[in-house]
């Protein structure tokens, strides 16, 4: 019925860029607030950025200036695009869709990985 998922993951150098893209086959993917969340070796699942379905974003203050999410509505697509790559940004990255209003209606990708390294 609903589907998540991610891609763009790959392993790149330091300093690299990557773009990761979330595609949706929910019918009303504009209603969905998105996440992107990352999860490393031994550490918790973190959300690095997000965008409302207004548009607005936000991220979290290690990816500030570096990282850029977006989304299409007609495509029913969110983007990361991921930029000045760090050791520390490796981990598994994974999209979220939560409804605005339908408290129930939470939905998570499969994951990609992502592995900075020389």
């Amino acid at each position: 019925q609903v589907q998540l998922v991610e891609s763009g993951g790959d392993l790149v150098q330091p300093g690299g860029s990557l773009k990761l893209s979330c595609t949706a086959s929910l019918i009303s993917f504009s209603y969905f607030n998105i996440g992107w969340y990352r999860q490393a070796p031994g550490k918790e699942r973190e959300l690095v950025a997000s965008i409302s379905s207004a548009g607005d974003t936000n991220y979290v203050e290690s990816v500030k200036g570096r990282f850029t999410v977006s989304r299409d509505n007609w495509e029913k697509a969110a983007y990361l695009q991921m930029n000045s790559l760090k050791p520390e940004d490796t981990a598994v990255y994974y999209c979220q869709a939560q409804h605005i209003r339908i408290a129930g209606s939470k939905y998570w990708g499969q994951g990609t990985q992502v592995t900075v390294s020389s």
